[in-house]
């Protein structure tokens, strides 16, 4: 039984084992599924990777331009105990070239100022930079490098980032009613009669009551000036000139300067400023307030952080001189690093107007007369007969400058300053009824502003028009009285008189309404050849002038100018320009020609030109 048990079993595991060739059939098909699954995963794999790899490696460029732009802001640290650390500059991921743009940075920075000077003075002179290379420059220098970017000639105007964005405008407030607004909110102190004026023109029947609400309602005699009845007959520009007036009368004192900044006033500007493109005359008026508010220091931060200094910068490559030169005197108050002097309200700087290593030796100052102004006054003369009352009407016509122009390329050596006084002088009507300036009063306030500048501190020639002749007599005067001036009479080396009335003008002769129409009449007085205190003027200065051996030079028209259609004057006679010192040199040409010479070549410029080179040629040598 077991043994057919045996055979049964044997028999049963013979009949369940396939045969060897069927074994090695399936055999082979589960190692090809099996490699080619293999084969295929991989190949799918190593597909995936490779796109992934070629997708990370594929690069945009405009990302790579702002990711360098992005790395490269360079940010100043202070040490967390409040004590000055020192800056950290590293060279990696950093090309040779970048390296040399961080180095000017760094040692803009630096606690030495020549070095200082040097790496601005560097970056100006950089032509060939790529785009991002001045960005960085901008977004990464300080105030103080940015200031003198700015005063420098050469400097590409792409150091200079955008003024930031302004602020919104207030719901249902337009910028004239803004301008309004801060002139209520300024303070009521030290205010003299012409702030009044002009704020009381500049207020609406609205923004009267906004003032009074607000405590600062300026208005005298009744609820209002006649002027406001015809406030909805001016255009909105002239009105906004009359806030431009009083704010810039509000500047020239130090508290209501802060008051401006401390209400946006800085920001409101800049919004006009950009608004009125085609008006000049308001944006000069609007650089005048900068330029005010320029000389504390305490607001320097201010100013640059608005935007200003770019908007200066530009404005000092303006070819329109007037603009070029309220720029300037902007930023020369505002850079401390080269500048020791400030530019008071007025006083313009016609040469140098940037940063120059050119040593200044001598200082040549022009005032002008009643009816003129710091730039036009000193133009070249009209190439076409133009009208009296058409000249004055379009200033903007006239910007050729001929001490800037002329004077400043055959004698760069010199400091070249023009002096303007109030334009209440310079038109034909009275712009501030109330003020009232003598002689004494006008030469005293120029004297103190001469004197901010540094006038004084080195060799002085004073060139003057017209009544400016008679102020420069009565700030010499005044000067030699007062032992802080002194060195102003002690550098004086000449004095030119173009047509200057010493002895009194036929001007006076007139009616009292031409009187009027030309000169408000406090200032015709002292212009008759009868007046007590023009006579006392003369003989005190020439005594003076005697004494001190000043250097002089006098010019004298002799032909009649023609005032409007009918009226044809000779404003200075020969006797009257006679100070009793020095050359008296007729001229035939008119009394407002006398000091504008018609070519360059020409005797009246070529013996101006020659008097200063003779009077200082040992201070030119030197």
């Amino acid at each position: 039984m077991s043994l057919a048990y045996c055979v049964i079993c044997c028999r049963r595991l013979g009949t369940s084992m396939p045969s060897p060739k069927r074994r090695t059939y399936w055999r082979d098909i589960r190692n090809i599924i099996f490699t080619g699954s293999l084969i295929l995963g991989g190949s799918l794999f190593l597909t995936y990777e490779i796109l992934a790899l070629k997708k990370s490696l594929t690069l945009d460029t405009q990302v790579v331009e702002t990711e360098k732009m992005k790395s490269y802001i360079y940010v100043h640290t202070g040490s967390s105990d409040g004590r000055e650390s020192h800056d950290t500059f590293s060279t990696v991921d950093v090309e040779a070239h970048e390296c040399a743009l961080w180095l000017l940075l760094r040692k803009s920075k630096s606690e030495d100022r020549t070095a200082r000077l040097e790496a601005v003075r560097e970056m100006s002179e950089a032509h060939r930079w790529h785009d991002y290379q001045y960005r960085t420059v901008a977004q990464a220098c300080d105030p103080r490098t940015l200031i003198g970017l700015a005063r420098s000639k050469d400097s590409d105007l792409r150091f200079f980032l955008p003024p930031p964005r302004l602020p919104p405008l207030k719901e249902d407030c337009s910028t004239d009613e803004e301008l309004r607004q801060l002139l209520a909110s300024l303070p009521q102190t030290e205010l003299d009669e012409c702030i009044q004026y002009f704020t009381s023109l500049a207020l609406s029947e609205s923004s009267q009551s906004l003032a009074a609400q607000k405590g600062g309602l300026w208005c005298f005699g009744g609820n209002g000036l006649p002027y406001a009845e015809s406030f909805g007959e001016v255009p909105s520009a002239t009105m906004e000139m009359f806030g431009l007036e009083a704010i810039i009368k509000h500047s020239e004192i130090p508290t209501h300067s802060d008051s401006i900044e401390a209400n946006g006033g800085l920001q409101l500007l800049q919004r006009l400023y950009q608004l009125h493109k085609d008006y000049p005359k308001i944006q000069r008026s609007i650089m005048r307030v900068i330029g005010n508010m320029a000389l504390n220091e305490h607001l320097h931060s201010a100013i640059v952080h608005s935007g200003w200094v770019s908007i200066m910068a530009e404005a000092l490559k303006s070819q329109h001189i007037m603009e070029a030169s309220h720029a300037a005197r902007t930023l020369a108050n505002l850079d401390r690093e080269t500048v020791q002097e400030k530019y008071q309200d007025g006083v313009y700087v016609l040469h140098p107007q940037h940063r120059t290593s050119q040593p200044i030796k001598a200082d040549v100052l022009f005032i002008h007369g009643l009816m003129g102004a710091a730039f036009k006054t000193w133009r070249q003369q009209d190439s076409e007969q133009v009208m009296i009352a058409k000249a004055w009407e379009d200033e903007d016509r006239y910007t050729t400058c001929w001490p800037k122009t002329w004077l400043a390329r055959d004698c760069p050596a010199l400091r070249i300053i023009s002096v303007e006084y109030d334009t209440s002088l310079s038109d034909w009507r009275a712009r501030c009824p109330m003020e009232r300036k003598s002689i004494a009063f006008r030469s005293n306030e120029l004297l103190r502003k001469l004197k901010a500048a540094g006038v004084g501190d080195r060799p002085v020639i004073w060139i003057s028009h017209s009544m400016g002749g008679l102020l420069v007599k009565k700030m010499l005067l005044e000067a030699s009285k007062k032992p802080e001036m002194s060195t102003v009479i002690k550098n004086t080396r000449g004095i030119i008189f173009y047509s200057v009335p010493h002895h009194g003008s036929r001007l006076a002769e007139y009616s009292v309404n031409i009187r009027y129409l030309l000169f408000p009449s406090l200032e015709v007085k002292e212009l008759s050849k009868d007046s007590p205190a023009l006579k006392a003027l003369q003989d005190d200065f020439l005594e003076f002038a005697k004494d001190k051996k000043f250097q002089v030079l006098n010019f004298v028209e002799t032909q009649p100018t023609t005032i409007g259609n009918m009226i044809r004057l000779h404003v200075v006679p020969e006797e009257s320009a006679d100070l009793g010192i020095g050359d008296l040199i007729p001229v035939d040409v008119n009394h407002l020609n006398i000091c504008k010479p018609k070519k360059k070549d020409g005797f009246l410029y070529q013996r101006t030109l020659q008097f200063i080179r003779e009077t200082l040629a040992k201070d030119l040598e030197n």
